[in-house]
């Protein structure tokens, strides 16, 4: 590999004896054209005392990816995982995430857009030391090698620790070639390695965003508008003041934040008050309600839409369905619904933010350092160079930390107060002020032939957009990507295909939640896919194979998680029930076998699931099971019970996991994951295993019962967890 080609290579000589090295990241595709490319930068420091730092851009919210990307490094620089720890990398251009085209984390990307970069990095700085050691012994540097945080002189076993030579290869021009370790090499990466963030939270010592303290800080509650796009007209703030340890109430458009000596007097002040909110004009489809929202998502199943994606001629096919069911053809219609999904992650929404006259410093646990701090000087009008944004541990994310409005709200109270601000949404004010996982509501159609093959498959989606909100530019006119991701591209080799997208704006924000569009798609089709199997009086894997020919590696999959469990049919043994489903996104392929049994009183009893995941190349295994493990119980909660309802006048019904309950831990079943290594392009971890696992759930009830659940959560149609 050429490394000096458009400056690929960045060194810095740091002061102390400290080696820095970074490497620029590969162009997104979009901005390959772009007269001035952007870098996005992974360094690693080595200092005297032999200790390895890497600095990693991503956020860490439990998903590993500290550990993940610091294995990448750690590979290619020859070095004792034990001497590695990780340094949160400060916001900047260079730590752009090139899959995102910012300095974020999301879309399972962090080790799949670093997998190349960060070897790069640790290969060159590897190399750098060699060629320092190789002057210190006064021989060629072939004769040396990295060994261990070594540098050795392979005749004479001389040896240099690495941070004896980390001046001297500082200093020194960088390599025109490097050359990265073949797979068969590697002694970390696909190893299953302790993770460098677990003796900080076993201990104690880790700092997530709400632990942070800053000297001279007050903490602040804060309460919004209950309905959607409802803004503050008026409050008293006495009542508040007379709360001891309250100092100050600061009134925002659209919310009011009680600021006190610690948060339970800032939440007592908080509910002392009665503020009187203006609602919004006009009113939006949400303040109806949820009932309304229904309404015009049904409607527009039934209304034209643009054509998202289309293979084959459909209507010919359904026509020739439609004429004295012409060749024995069949066709079968089905309607699924989803609701909102709130993210509810468990450490509260929360910011520390401090504003001076030079500049603001904010404090948290995000997803998206790099829009933060754009964010931040756009309110406050001044240069993003005068914002710096610290990033600590995340008590999950699942998307909702990509957004900026926690932080915001903390800037603006701590420009109020003139002091810092740490401000704590109450898990009230959290569930009530989500962005939503998009309702949907989808028509699947299909024609199976006389022998079951099915020779067409037409969707029709009807839902809110994410895009028009947080990305417009990514639009392609009224189609939303993530609204039909799942649906389009599917993997079944099906004669004649089409998509169509109903876009409805109804007035309840909606984001990004872990997996996207995929997480409601997967449940639509995998479900009709067994509907259609049963149709056809086939075995639902057997249905499957056929229509995956053509794809042996998302075949080698679904017979993975389908051999792993013992597939024998949809009936197990001692009155178990299984159902499967699979699933193809952000890189991945994901295939999910549940095993249940249902009691007369539709009581379902989670027994096993066993996960097949190719992510192409297994970096940690460790963390991949960890991620497959969390991921089950994610979307088992939301397809048991999540649901995000709005009452008339647009406010959210659900308030705490009392109303919005998860998955408890007796109801967590066994997970048994197995890692499929393809060697293919390296793919996302922490959201395919998500999709699967309703509509597994779902065709294992069918075939426990007979019933088909076209709808989520389960609780809707009766079905709840012993």
């Amino acid at each position: 590999m050429d490394v000096t080609r458009r400056g690929l290579l960045r060194w810095c000589a740091a002061a102390g004896g400290v080696l820095a090295v970074g490497i620029e990241l590969p162009l997104p595709a979009a901005r390959a054209q772009e007269a001035e490319p952007v870098d996005l930068t992974a360094w690693v420091l080595i200092g005297p005392d032999d200790r390895i730092t890497i600095r990693v851009a991503q956020a860490e919210m439990g998903q590993g990816v500290h550990t993940s990307m610091a294995m990448l490094v750690a590979e290619e620089l020859e070095v004792d995982w034990r001497s590695v720890r990780v340094e949160t990398a400060p916001v900047g251009p260079e730590y752009e995430n090139d899959l995102l085209g910012a300095q974020m984390t999301g879309s399972s990307s962090s080790v799949r857009a670093g997998f190349r970069p960060l070897r790069q990095a640790g290969a060159a700085a590897r190399e750098m030391l060699r060629q320092a050691g190789a002057r210190s012994f006064g021989v060629p540097v072939e004769e040396c090698a990295a060994r261990n945080g070594r540098i050795v002189h392979v005749g004479s076993g001389r040896g240099l620790a690495y941070g004896e030579l980390a001046a001297a290869a500082a200093a020194l021009a960088p390599p025109e070639k490097i050359a990265l370790k073949e797979p068969a090499a590697w002694t970390i990466i696909g190893k299953p390695v302790p993770r460098l963030d677990t003796p900080a939270k076993v201990d104690g010592t880790a700092i997530f965003g709400i632990d942070v303290r800053v000297p001279g800080m007050l903490t602040g509650a804060i309460r919004q508008s209950p309905a959607f796009g409802g803004k503050l007209s008026a409050v008293d703030d006495a009542p508040a003041l007379q709360v001891r340890g309250v100092r100050r109430v600061v009134t925002l458009e659209r919310a009011v934040v009680v600021l006190a000596d610690d948060y339970w007097a800032a939440a007592k002040g908080l509910d002392a008050l009665q503020p009187a909110w203006t609602p919004e004009e006009p009113p939006s489809l949400a303040g109806r309600g949820s009932d309304a929202i229904d309404a015009a998502l049904r409607e527009a199943l039934d209304a034209p839409a643009p054509v998202v994606d289309e293979a084959g001629d459909v209507d010919a096919v359904f026509r020739g369905a439609a004429e004295a069911a012409a060749d024995g053809a069949r066709r079968i219609d089905a309607a699924f619904e989803v609701p909102f999904l709130a993210h509810a992650a468990m450490e509260p929404l929360n910011a520390t933010a401090r504003v001076t006259a030079q500049g603001a410093e904010v404090w948290a646990g995000t997803q998206a350092p790099g829009p933060t701090r754009k964010a931040v000087a756009e309110l406050l009008g001044i240069p993003a160079a005068n914002v710096a944004v610290h990033n600590a541990y995340l008590g999950g994310g699942f998307g909702r930390r990509l957004e900026t409005d926690f932080v915001l709200f903390a800037v603006q109270a701590a420009r109020a107060a003139g002091r810092p601000v740490k401000l704590i949404w109450s898990r009230e004010e959290d569930m009530r002020h989500d962005f939503y996982r998009p309702a949907s509501k989808v028509r699947l159609s299909a024609v199976l032939a006389e022998d079951g093959t099915p020779r067409a498959l037409l969707a029709r989606v009807a839902s809110p957009s994410i895009l028009t909100r947080t990305a417009p530019a990514l639009m392609t006119g009224e189609i939303d990507s993530t609204s039909i991701e799942g649906l389009v591209f599917i993997p079944y080799a099906i004669g004649s295909t089409r998509v169509e997208y109903a876009r409805r704006e109804v007035g309840v924000p909606v984001g990004f939640w872990r997996s996207v569009g995929h997480s409601q798609n997967c449940f639509f089709l995998e479900s009709f896919i067994d509907e259609l199997a049963d149709e056809a009086g086939r075995d639902p894997v057997d249905f499957r194979r056929p229509l995956l020919a053509s794809d042996k590696r998302v075949r080698n999959v679904l017979e993975t998680a389908a051999a792993g469990a013992g597939w024998s049919g949809p009936v197990a043994a001692s009155g178990r029930h299984r159902g499967i489903a699979m699933h193809r996104s952000f890189g991945s392929i994901a295939a999910c076998v549940a095993e249940i049994s249902v009691n007369a009183d539709h009581a379902v009893k989670l027994h096993r699931f066993t996960c097949a995941l190719d992510c192409g190349i297994a970096v940690n295994p460790d963390t991949i099971r960890a991620q497959v493990e969390g991921s089950v119980a994610f979307a088992l909660s939301a397809a048991f019970f999540g649901e995000i309802g709005v009452s008339d006048g647009g406010v959210v019904r659900q308030s705490n996991f009392d109303d919005y309950p998860v998955l408890r831990l007796h109801q967590m079943p066994q997970v048994d994951v197995r890692i499929v290594e393809s060697g293919a392009r390296i793919g996302g971890v922490g959201e395919p295993a998500t999709p699967p696992v309703a509509p597994a759930v779902a065709n294992a009830i069918h075939a426990a019962t007979g019933k088909r659940l076209r709808a989520l959560p389960f609780a809707r149609s009766g079905f709840t967890l012993l």
